[in-house]
């Protein structure tokens, strides 16, 4: 079956896609910037990248006419800038009008559990875009979940922030809001399973987990769990914006996201009973044992997606490509170069640098620069990185973003996400006489970004200076 995969660089589509061709479907996936999206990790022929911008119709012309199911797996809520809402109407808009001119016959939508009179603006968006979407030319068939507990998954690191991060909580009422968690598996068998299934035609399905709780037990059974005590005070006197805040500064998510997520938690997200999970023989899987596989796939470094790669800020938002390019002129530079002992040491040090491992030197300075971005509303250092090991492009860094990794090639090209009064590029490659050079770039924007280079200047002589020496060095 010929497949289009919309949301690729999405949470729940990067989990779905190998999924999809290990049950030898064709996949067609759906990308605003091909250059943000590594193909080449998915070793088949089964598998095409096409550019469409779904806020642009003129762009879905590159869909393809012999498509035969699509997922619609496109949401807009941790957008930085513009009405998210009005955004998801016009993309759902937009793909219906192209998709209908297809030979799909099926069209698969993730959407939240939708329960009550009084929605948030996230679930009332959400509630239009399955009204958009159907159609009379395919069937439409419509999944709905609420909290999802994976390793990556934004529910499953908010919890985690707060439970490892905070022995004691003083937490705003929506925290006795009840929902049924769901674990990542279990979405992606519904998703799998209701392909083609002609009796989910033209239907809508609440899926959850066996559990249903509040999220203060969901906060306590995942200290549990970890063998952590943790105590939780609920206080009626915090208002959404000082919930939105408590949430932006103690966890990795922005602070639109943050504020769309304490509306939307005021809501109970329960399921409606249905038998889907019985006709597709899925076992549903507990939430404790959700958060243990969870850990299992962090401990083993096999997270395959984290919600922080897909949520990506404003500076992206005309693509990837034009920051691969480094700019020469009219920028600050700050290069170093040493002749190493080992090289294959210290590629694997530059693959690993961030995250637990921190920046080699300084790493105190970095996280207090990451902190001043914090407060600024930048995304600070808190987003951290997928595995511990590996690096691919488009994943998140700390305050970076990866623009290039390519280890064959010796080279790790980074982008700053960071507020800054310009643009700044961090560069390390390995030369084939094994001499590492690592170039700090910065384009400034005006005075006041020459002023700040020359602010940080002193910082950059000793971090820099540290960190390719540490790099370079043959001591773990």
């Amino acid at each position: 079956m010929k497949i289009l995969l919309t949301g690729v660089t999405g949470y729940i589509a990067q989990r779905l896609l190998p999924v999809l061709l290990e049950d030898g479907h064709e996949v067609v996936c759906c990308v605003r910037d091909s250059s943000r999206f590594n193909i080449k990790k998915y070793d088949t022929q089964n598998i095409s990248v096409i550019e469409a911008d779904f806020l642009n119709k003129e762009s879905l012309e590159n869909i393809p006419n012999d498509i035969d199911l699509a997922y619609y797996l496109i949401h807009s809520m941790s957008t930085q800038s513009g009405d998210f809402g009005d955004m998801e109407e016009v993309c759902a808009t937009n793909f219906k009008n192209r998709i209908k001119d297809t030979n799909t016959k099926q069209v698969i939508y993730l959407s939240g559990i939708i329960n009550a009179e009084e929605l948030s603006k996230h679930l009332s968006s959400r509630k239009k875009v399955e009204s958009i979407l159907a159609s009379k030319k395919y069937a439409l068939t419509t999944l709905k979940a609420g909290i999802i507990v994976g390793s990556g998954s934004a529910s499953f690191e908010i919890i985690r922030d707060l439970v490892e991060k905070l022995p004691f909580m003083i937490t705003p009422s929506w925290l006795n809001t009840k929902c049924q968690p769901i674990a990542i598996r279990n979405v992606i068998e519904f998703l799998v399973g209701v392909i083609g299934k002609t009796e989910t035609y033209n239907k809508s399905y609440d899926i959850g987990g066996p559990d249903i709780l509040t999220y203060k037990e969901m906060l306590l059974r995942f200290a549990k769990v970890r063998g952590l005590k943790r105590r939780i005070v609920i206080v009626p006197v915090m208002t959404p914006r000082i919930s939105s805040y408590w949430l932006y500064f103690v966890t990795s998510t922005s602070y639109a996201l943050a504020k769309n997520l304490v509306n939307s938690m005021k809501v109970e997200v329960i399921c409606k009973p249905n038998n889907l999970s019985a006709t597709l023989g899925i076992k549903l899987i507990d939430y404790n044992t959700s958060i243990h596989l969870a850990f299992d796939k962090i401990e083993q470094n096999q997270v395959l997606s984290s919600w922080k790669d897909a949520q990506t800020s404003e500076i992206f938002k005309e693509g990837f490509s034009k920051f691969i390019e480094v700019p020469f002129n009219g920028c600050f530079k700050d290069i170093r170069s040493l002749k190493l002992e080992n090289s294959a040491s210290s590629l694997e040090k530059i693959w690993q640098i961030g995250g637990k491992a921190g920046w080699y030197y300084g790493t105190f300075l970095w996280e207090l620069r990451g902190f001043i971005d914090q407060i600024f509303g930048g995304v600070g250092m808190r987003r951290g990185r997928k595995s511990d090991t590996e690096l691919n492009k488009g994943d998140t860094l700390d305050f970076w973003r990866v623009m290039i990794a390519n280890k064959e090639e010796k080279r790790l090209l980074l982008y700053a996400e960071m507020k800054l009064p310009g643009e700044a590029w961090l560069e390390f490659k390995i030369d084939k006489d094994d001499t590492i050079i690592q170039t700090a770039t910065f384009r400034p924007i005006g005075l006041l970004g020459r002023l700040y280079w020359y602010s940080v200047l002193p910082f950059h002589g000793l971090i820099f200076k540290g960190m390719i020496n540490k790099i370079a060095s043959t001591k773990t």
